[in-house]
């Protein structure tokens, strides 16, 4: 079933990062908690992170969650799976510039809550940290442009990114505009390749707010 959001998430309390991360590092009745990290680790309006855990993940990145959870990922989940697999990771993180649960990014809030933009780069802060040296794999496709908030959170990814050297990656076809492939309709075979993310962001129009 698709997930349209109830409401804005300034409507919610939050749960911070550091209380999902909490939740999610204690036994869990719903799935294997030594296999998957689920924040928060329950179905909410909003999603910091989930995968699997390795010694090598490969963190990807979407736009904004939709409905996956632990041992019930949708087909892009699957995707971000097999590709990280098969580029040699043992593991994936799926992370979002935006951290809302919308099926329908167009269900997406028309302006960005700074609470959980916060909340969310904490979490991104805490993904790179699991790796000597981050693989990141851009995978948002041009649903980027749905809203003038995106690029921006994604600047401040990009700086974290920079704080961890991380290296950055794309797999499929880049778009006229840039942007990088989404993880749907790839190759199980496709390979990722450098993604020049600081070239690609002074391309974008950072006429939005954060």
């Amino acid at each position: 079933m698709a997930h349209i959001p109830s409401g804005t998430t300034r409507e919610l309390e939050l749960v911070t990062f550091r209380q999902a991360l909490e939740a999610a590092n204690t036994p869990s009745e719903e799935y294997d908690i030594a296999k998957w990290i689920y924040a928060p680790n329950f179905y909410s309006e909003y999603r910091y992170i989930l995968g699997t855990r390795g010694q090598k993940p490969l963190i990807c990145i979407g736009i904004n969650p939709s409905t996956a959870q632990p041992d019930h990922l949708d087909n892009t989940l699957k995707s971000v799976e097999r590709i990280a697999l098969g580029n040699g990771f043992d593991s994936f993180l799926m992370f979002n510039v935006y951290a809302q649960r919308a099926t329908s990014p167009d269900d997406m809030e028309k302006t960005c809550n700074p609470l959980l933009h916060r909340e969310n780069l904490e979490a991104f802060r805490y993904v790179l940290s699991l790796s000597e040296h981050p693989a990141v794999w851009a995978a948002w496709g041009a649903i980027i442009e749905k809203r003038a908030y995106l690029p921006l959170c994604l600047e401040d990814f990009l700086l974290a990114g920079e704080e961890r050297g991380a290296k950055w990656y794309c797999a499929g076809a880049v778009s006229k505009k840039g942007h990088p492939h989404h993880p749907l309709y790839l190759r199980k075979d496709e390979k990722l390749r450098p993604f020049d993310v600081k070239a690609y962001l002074d391309r974008l129009d950072l006429g939005g707010s954060v």
